[in-house]
């Protein structure tokens, strides 16, 4: 038996990333999840009828193949197979063309008219450093191992995307595919470091494609677990854990996919005075409103827009600045920035012969249960007229949704706490390893910590690696 067992709280794929990285140290682990279904931002479900496959969440897996941890597994071994969009992103605008974000870098400045040769110019070099880069976001902040290929970005990276875009940019094509990729941070786009998210986006689509997973997101979750199983790990579902006192802690390392807000209730006194004041300091972002339909294929007005697995819709920088900076305010944008995205045109197991599923959501203030049916649907209906004669069925979510699916989805924030300057690298407050916690042997392990949100499993590779060498320094 391994010297040191080790119990994993949540079964997303931080918590499952977390298991595997002590279960390949040797740890004998066990993986307790709440939920009857393992997956936390990557299950599937049945929303609208039988036979037709939803995402209750994430669907596009960029980050998972530029993940440092995530693309090491065998998990293709474990049933899971990646299936790729023709192009990554389109970005429709009203002159009833599309932005198109290609693989090449060459293919999309092309279609970016006056500023070809800058994209050229910013983004060849970051796809070249791509795996460099991406070893050097995806974690806690840290000497760099390439500091010339991170300086390059950071150059562009750290500023707002309303600056960036104004001063690299010339026409409102490039303007726009820029803004849209940016605004998945869930910033105001006139933010500092809005333009990172951006860029990563961008680089990723060209560096390792935004593919989708062949069955749904579940297949990716049940991958990771199935490859744990394989090491030795064991998982309970329907183990909803109230408080620490439930867990060996202090016996044993404790890893806690779970954001701030859950911490604080799991430990009641545990916790020093100071270091509870400071956590519950901690900001969460805004939340999502989002839809799920049944439907036939989706009439674009720009043909090219159905060779793309995400849509962004929106139209200019403009408008989506206005849309995020209505958000940010707390006020809910009659035209929101709306992320589409249509797998079932590239992955035919999850709608029946002829039939498709598609999925879009709003950014929202947080917490808001305002119902945005309308105003997403005629953001679509904008670039694909005819759209709602498509539309068969569909299963809405407001932010309490959203988190009622996914605890740690607090006020239907997706990326487990605000991503601005602040918190982007200290979440979820600002310690020499911000994995650990006062308690002996209890490490966070969520998206509330380094890197933040998306399907990278980096939070707990992390997580594991501080817990490890604490093990190995109280020996």
């Amino acid at each position: 038996m391994p010297d040191h067992p080790a119990v994993v709280v949540g079964a997303g794929p931080n918590g499952l990333a977390a298991a595997i990285a002590l279960a390949h140290a040797g740890r004998h682990v066990t993986v307790l999840e709440g939920e009857d279904t393992i997956g936390g931002g990557c299950r599937s479900a049945e929303l609208t009828l039988s036979g037709f496959v939803h995402d209750t969440c994430s669907t596009v897996h960029s980050l998972a193949l530029a993940s440092p941890f995530l693309r090491t597994l065998p998990l293709a071994d474990h049933g899971l197979e990646l299936v790729d969009p023709t192009a990554p992103l389109a970005h429709p605008l009203d002159d009833g063309t599309a932005v198109m974000l290609e693989r090449s870098v060459r293919a999309t400045a092309a279609g970016l008219g006056i500023d070809e040769r800058v994209y050229l110019r910013m983004f060849e070099p970051l796809v070249r450093d791509g795996e460099l880069l991406f070893d050097a976001l995806l974690g806690p902040a840290r000497p760099p191992r390439h500091p010339m290929a991170l300086a390059r970005f950071a150059a562009d990276g750290m500023r707002s995307v309303d600056r960036l875009a104004r001063s690299r940019f010339a026409g409102e094509r490039a303007r726009a595919l820029l803004a849209g990729c940016s605004a998945h941070s869930m910033l105001s786009l006139r933010a500092p470091v809005s333009a990172a998210f951006g860029i990563v986006l961008a680089m990723s689509a060209h560096a390792v494609g935004w593919p989708v997973a062949r069955g749904g997101s579940q297949r990716l979750a049940d991958a990771l677990a199935s490859y744990l199983r394989s090491l030795g790990g064991a998982i309970e579902t329907g183990r909803r854990i109230a408080s620490l006192d439930e867990l060996p802690v202090g016996r044993e390392p404790v890893l806690l996919d779970v954001t701030p807000r859950q911490l604080l209730a799991l430990a009641g006194g545990r916790l020093p005075d100071g270091y509870r004041r400071r956590l519950a300091r901690y900001r969460y972002g805004p939340g999502i409103f989002k839809l799920d339909w049944l439907n036939g294929p989706i009439p674009w007005t720009a043909p090219d827009v159905g060779r793309a697995g995400t849509v962004h819709l929106g139209g200019t920088l403009d408008e989506l600045m206005a849309s995020e900076a209505a958000v940010t305010a707390g006020v809910h944008p009659e035209q929101p920035f709306v992320l589409l995205v249509q797998a079932s045109c590239f992955d035919a197991t999850r709608a029946p012969a002829g039939r498709h599923t598609a999925w879009a959501y709003c950014h929202v203030p947080h917490g808001s249960t305002r119902d945005m049916t309308a105003a997403i649907e005629a953001q679509v209906e904008r670039f694909a007229p005819g759209f709602s004669g498509v539309i068969a069925a569909r299963s809405a979510m407001d932010s309490a949704e959203v988190q009622r699916r996914n605890p740690n989805n607090v006020g239907g924030d997706i990326n487990g706490g605000l991503q601005n300057l602040r918190q982007l690298f200290t979440r979820p407050i600002a310690r020499v390893s911000p994995y650990s916690t006062p308690m002996p042997g209890v490490f966070l392990c969520s998206s509330s910590t380094p890197p933040g949100g998306g399907v990278h499993g980096m939070c707990g590779y992390w997580a594991a690696r501080a817990a490890l060498r604490k093990l190995k320094s109280s020996k």
